[in-house]
């Protein structure tokens, strides 16, 4: 059963990449959908809207405005993931680690979107943090708290999820850097603790 997991989350992601990320080189500098996807996001940050609404996992509301003024971290998850989801979360509470003096300085947040609102209630994604060892200083977990505010977040953040037949998501993974003035301005590899560290920090100054 695992292997044919497997195999058809594989052949999953190879549709999602034909249908959903699918589209020509970009003057010939990126010969991949995602190699050009970082690179229109680099050249040209996307805003995040400030009127998505989330719910925390400690129930409160709030929304990208609140974040304005910090270098945001995020990742999109579904808490039942055993993959990149389960990557992730030890990635964020290594950089919760890594991060803790700009975040207590209020300088950094991390935040982990879940995807899956309707499954992910505000006690599993306590669950999903508390798994991962998150001490709580400067990683939140949130969802989404409608459809719209979703769709909203998925499409400017450019993550898409496929249902993989066995009540999960194969989905794309990545480190989303978002400016202090709310903008989407770099995407990083999904296992590069060391490098989304080291971009905030370069950006915080002496």
């Amino acid at each position: 059963m695992a292997i044919a997991r497997t195999l058809l989350a594989s052949l999953a992601i190879l549709a999602a990449g034909a249908t959903a990320f699918g589209y020509a080189t970009d003057s010939l500098r990126a010969f991949t959908s995602e190699a050009a996807r970082r690179l229109e996001i680099q050249e040209r940050p996307r805003l995040v809207p400030t009127t998505a609404a989330l719910e925390s996992a400690d129930g409160r509301r709030l929304d990208f405005s609140a974040l304005h003024g910090r270098w945001v971290l995020a990742d999109f998850i579904y808490t039942r993931c055993p993959t990149w989801c389960s990557v992730l979360g030890s990635e964020f509470a290594q950089l919760e680690r890594q991060l803790s003096d700009p975040i207590a300085a209020g300088q950094v947040q991390l935040l982990s979107i879940s995807f899956d609102p309707d499954h992910d209630t505000p006690v599993r994604l306590a669950d999903y943090q508390q798994r991962f060892g998150a001490s709580g200083q400067g990683w939140m977990a949130v969802r989404p708290a409608d459809s719209g505010a979703r769709d909203s977040l998925m499409r400017v953040f450019g993550v898409t999820a496929v249902p993989d037949g066995f009540g999960g998501y194969v989905h794309n993974a990545a480190i989303l850097v978002v400016d202090p003035g709310g903008r989407l301005v770099r995407v990083l590899d999904a296992d590069d603790v060391r490098g989304a560290a080291n971009f905030v920090r370069g950006r915080l100054g002496p």
